[in-house]
């Protein structure tokens, strides 16, 4: 059974950054330059947070991995955005 993740991170060196952006990009797709929707098995998601921990320093960095639940229309749907952010064209557009 899948589910759905919402990750963030802040990473204060550059070189740590694209490698955790790098990582991240193997395990969902970036809404954000810093914030990554995934839907993974629970066996990707230790995976993957077994690979950020190896990627970021535990002192100055930090990951913030957001369960969303089961339901990925759901989850999609409980994301507001203000501003000019876009989520990646992926919804359907009803038009009356």
């Amino acid at each position: 059974m899948t589910r759905c993740y919402l990750v963030c991170y802040d990473i204060c060196d550059e070189k740590r950054l694209r490698r955790v952006h790098k990582t991240m990009k193997g395990f969902g797709l970036a809404w954000q330059y810093s914030i990554f929707f995934c839907v993974l098995r629970d066996i990707d998601r230790v995976r993957m947070a077994t690979a950020l921990e190896t990627e970021i320093n535990q002192h100055e960095d930090s990951v913030l991995i957001v369960d969303l639940g089961a339901d990925e229309t759901r989850a999609k749907a409980a994301v507001i955005i203000i501003g000019q952010g876009q989520l990646p064209a992926e919804r359907d557009v009803i038009v009356c």
